[in-house]
Protein backbone atom coordinates (compact mmCIF):
# COMPACT_ATOMS: atom_id res chain seq x y z
CA UNK A 1 0.00 0.00 0.00
CA UNK A 2 1.53 3.03 -1.08
CA UNK A 3 1.41 6.79 -0.29
CA UNK A 4 -1.91 8.75 -1.75
CA UNK A 5 -2.14 12.43 -2.14
CA UNK A 6 -4.42 14.80 -3.56
CA UNK A 7 -2.90 18.65 -5.10
CA UNK A 8 -4.82 22.10 -4.78
CA UNK A 9 -2.96 23.36 -7.25
CA UNK A 10 -4.90 20.93 -9.77
CA UNK A 11 -8.29 22.71 -8.85
CA UNK A 12 -8.15 26.32 -10.47
CA UNK A 13 -9.17 29.08 -8.10
CA UNK A 14 -8.51 32.39 -7.33
CA UNK A 15 -6.45 32.20 -4.15
CA UNK A 16 -4.12 29.92 -6.28
CA UNK A 17 -3.23 27.57 -3.60
CA UNK A 18 -0.52 25.05 -3.90
CA UNK A 19 -1.60 23.14 -1.14
CA UNK A 20 -1.05 19.12 -1.22
CA UNK A 21 -1.97 16.56 1.18
CA UNK A 22 -0.60 13.18 1.45
CA UNK A 23 -1.11 9.89 3.71
CA UNK A 24 -0.90 6.37 3.73
CA UNK A 25 -4.52 5.84 3.41
CA UNK A 26 -7.34 7.57 0.92
CA UNK A 27 -10.06 8.29 3.93
CA UNK A 28 -6.90 9.82 5.79
CA UNK A 29 -6.38 12.56 2.57
CA UNK A 30 -10.30 13.02 1.96
CA UNK A 31 -10.51 13.97 5.37
CA UNK A 32 -7.78 16.64 6.11
CA UNK A 33 -8.55 17.72 2.41
CA UNK A 34 -12.34 17.92 3.21
CA UNK A 35 -10.85 20.32 6.32
CA UNK A 36 -8.73 22.18 4.23
CA UNK A 37 -10.94 22.97 1.79
CA UNK A 38 -13.66 24.02 4.54
CA UNK A 39 -11.50 26.10 6.12
CA UNK A 40 -9.10 27.80 3.20
CA UNK A 41 -11.64 27.78 0.58
CA UNK A 42 -14.74 28.13 2.14
CA UNK A 43 -16.72 25.46 1.55
CA UNK A 44 -19.29 23.12 2.87
CA UNK A 45 -18.58 19.87 3.93
CA UNK A 46 -20.90 17.90 1.38
CA UNK A 47 -21.08 14.34 -0.48
CA UNK A 48 -20.76 15.94 -3.51
CA UNK A 49 -17.32 17.65 -2.33
CA UNK A 50 -16.09 14.57 -0.54
CA UNK A 51 -16.97 12.42 -3.85
CA UNK A 52 -14.94 15.18 -5.70
CA UNK A 53 -11.74 15.13 -3.62
CA UNK A 54 -12.12 11.29 -3.57
CA UNK A 55 -12.20 11.45 -7.36
CA UNK A 56 -8.86 13.57 -7.46
CA UNK A 57 -7.01 11.29 -5.16
CA UNK A 58 -3.24 9.79 -6.75
CA UNK A 59 -1.36 6.94 -5.85
CA UNK A 60 2.00 8.45 -4.83
CA UNK A 61 3.37 11.65 -3.42
CA UNK A 62 3.01 15.34 -4.75
CA UNK A 63 5.16 16.33 -7.77
CA UNK A 64 7.56 19.11 -6.23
Amino acid sequence: MGRKFVDCREVPSESKCTVAIAADSEDEVVEAAVEHAKATHGHADTPELRQAIRQAVHEGTPPG
